[in-house]
């Protein structure tokens, strides 16, 4: 299938990503020689391609280094805990990385436009994230957040496509549907959101996904940018020779398949 006009193709994006990619676990060992933490938040509408860029940005790094967060529905323990205490156990130690695809941003988002959260919840939060978030950075966690922006048109035809491929409705849910006819409420509380939160010690990046290889790419490309350049070398490794030559494993009376 030939590439939509002015659409990054698939090849040229690989080959752009992948210095991108050695300069991430570049930034991988700088963490781990300094103790420094990563939090990056990945926000957008419904198909913005949130997913798609914490694979982008992870998938060549230590998983037990570099975590993805996408957290479930709230148990009812967690219902009646603080807002913020279920993701504070998700922050990462010293050397680590956190991807947080759902975050607290859940609460000005999704929870307020479909009503499971109060107004009252929602002042509240407003209120309290942006001093929960100078918590994080005094404390010294670099703390990225991102917006992706994508246009109706754009998210209906991924939209679409969902809903065309079997091996992509697994991402379609009744709360996904509903976005489609509040596309102008979510576009709201996106607003009065950004508004409230977008500070000095933790602004908002918006960040253009309507072509979503072009997005990857720049979003990866500001972090890198944002991150301090301290060159960690690479720790050399050389094998010492094997005592015998190579053998062929044996399991007695078990045989491979």
């Amino acid at each position: 299938m030939a590439k939509k006009q002015g659409k990054l193709g698939k090849s040229a994006y690989l080959e752009q990503l992948a210095p991108l990619q050695l300069e991430l676990n570049a930034m991988a060992r700088w963490l781990l020689h300094t103790g420094r933490r990563v939090v990056v938040i990945v926000e957008g509408r419904d198909t913005a391609g949130k997913g798609g860029v914490i694979s982008a940005i992870g998938e060549t790094l230590n998983p037990r280094q570099c975590r993805t967060v996408a957290l479930a529905r709230p148990s009812e323990y967690e219902q009646g805990c603080w807002y913020f205490q279920r993701y504070i156990a998700h922050l990462p130690s010293a050397g680590n990385i956190a991807l947080f695809d759902r975050s607290w941003y859940n609460r000005a988002g999704v929870e307020t436009v479909m009503g499971f959260a109060s107004e009252d919840q929602t002042k509240s939060f407003l209120k309290q994230a942006p001093v929960f978030e100078k918590l994080l950075v005094d404390d010294g966690i670099l703390l990225f957040k991102y917006w992706l922006t994508v246009d109706q048109a754009q998210q209906e035809e991924r939209f679409q496509e969902r809903l065309a491929d079997p091996l992509k409705r697994w991402k379609l849910s009744p709360i996904d549907v509903d976005a489609r006819r509040l596309y102008k409420e979510y576009g709201k509380a996106r607003e009065r959101m950004l508004d409230a939160t977008h500070t000095k010690h933790a602004p908002w990046t918006l960040v253009d996904f309507n072509d979503q290889r072009q997005g990857r790419l720049t979003l990866i490309r500001d972090l890198l940018d944002r991150i301090p350049e301290v060159d960690v070398p690479d720790k050399k490794i050389e094998f010492p020779p094997l005592p015998d030559k190579p053998q062929r494993e044996h399991f007695g009376k078990l045989k491979p398949i």
